[in-house]
């Protein structure tokens, strides 16, 4: 990855990916793969912490928590996935609890319990990675967010949310992506993931990289909650970022591929069902 940050984005490939499709070690325990901790799901948006969650165990983490942003925990546990360990935003940071990678904003909602929650967060954090969608975007575009401290921080923009934390208009941002993602990357000193065709994966010193896999059956509600809990599952197992954060995108439209391929979509098509074809794909039978 020597080309200049100005160059025109290049491909991502899967054969630049062996992280993803490199054998577990026989001595694995879950310790190894890594913790992944969602942050989200307020009232009225629970499935979108569970979808992120969901989509982080099946791409292999060795566990994952969730901490809605809701006075206490909406359910005993998830009755689909029961692996998943639930808690309310505020017990789950009280749990003092060693997390590898955090995903914050799936469903999370803007309102004072929403900004409470990530505030308790950005205090929790310290160097951990962090991956930032949706709503927890839209109050960093409203400039209602503290300081996230050091530590690597990846945020995952759709135009709409790209030209609102950018201060221009949807528009303006698809009518130069590069210099979009670029721009962002450079304000938040953040990897910057800008949705939507071609998916383009910027680093903070501004080289961009661009995804062809995907179909338009990702245009249905949820599949971002996914891609969040893809990358945080992927950043969290250890992979170094330009693998995981691209490797997560790749993965996310070789899924929708996948599911297309089999006569599942692209109309159709529910978020729900790319984890289990994106953990076909890491285990070699895609």
């Amino acid at each position: 990855m020597s080309a200049a940050p100005t160059a025109p984005p290049a491909p991502i490939l899967r054969q630049d990916l062996p992280a993803l499709f490199a054998p577990r070690p026989a001595d694995s325990h879950k310790g190894t793969f890594g913790t992944v901790a969602v942050v989200g799901g307020g009232t009225g948006m629970v499935g979108a912490a569970l979808l992120a969650a969901r989509a982080a165990l099946k791409t292999g983490a060795g566990k994952v928590l969730v901490g809605f942003a809701q006075p206490a925990c909406p359910l005993p546990c998830d009755p689909l996935y029961p692996e998943l360990m639930l808690r309310d935003a505020a017990g789950l940071y009280q749990a003092g609890l060693a997390i590898d990678a955090w995903v914050a904003g799936c469903g999370l909602g803007t309102d004072a319990q929403a900004q409470a929650a990530l505030a308790g967060l950005f205090v929790q954090r310290n160097i951990t990675p962090l991956v930032l969608d949706a709503d927890g975007l839209n109050l960093l575009a409203e400039g209602r967010l503290p300081g996230w401290g050091p530590g690597p921080v990846v945020l995952t923009p759709h135009p709409a949310e790209a030209g609102r934390l950018l201060g221009i208009g949807t528009q303006a941002v698809q009518a130069d992506r590069p210099a979009a993602a670029r721009a962002l990357a450079s304000r938040h000193a953040a990897w910057v993931v800008l949705k939507g065709a071609g998916t383009l994966v910027c680093r903070p010193d501004g080289l961009c990289r661009r995804n062809s896999t995907g179909n338009p059956g990702l245009a249905t509600a949820g599949t971002g909650d996914v891609l969040a809990g893809m990358l945080g599952s992927l950043i969290a197992q250890g992979i170094e970022l330009d693998q995981a954060v691209a490797g997560a995108v790749w993965l996310h439209g070789a899924a929708a591929d996948a599911r297309v391929a089999q006569g599942r979509g692209p109309i159709g098509l529910t978020a729900g069902e790319l984890a289990d074809s994106a953990r076909q794909l890491r285990n070699g039978h895609g």
